[in-house]
């Protein structure tokens, strides 16, 4: 059974490398689940006011 690990790490660890690299490109958004799965109400309040305040402001018209 050591061929069968020594063709499946290389493959696993290639999986990892690659999903953890679209994981970086999230930013704040990274930490979404444990935000979401927190039992208090001050995280979900200063997650909503943090998201807010990153989003794209729109153009005004002038």
């Amino acid at each position: 059974m050591g061929w069968l690990e020594s063709f499946i790490s290389p493959l696993k660890k290639l999986w990892v490398r690659l999903h953890s690299a679209q994981k970086k490109s999230r930013g704040i958004y990274i930490l979404y689940d444990d935000v979401k799965s927190c039992p208090y109400e001050d995280v979900h309040v200063l997650w909503s006011i943090l998201v807010e305040s990153n989003k794209p402001s729109l153009p005004s018209k002038r």
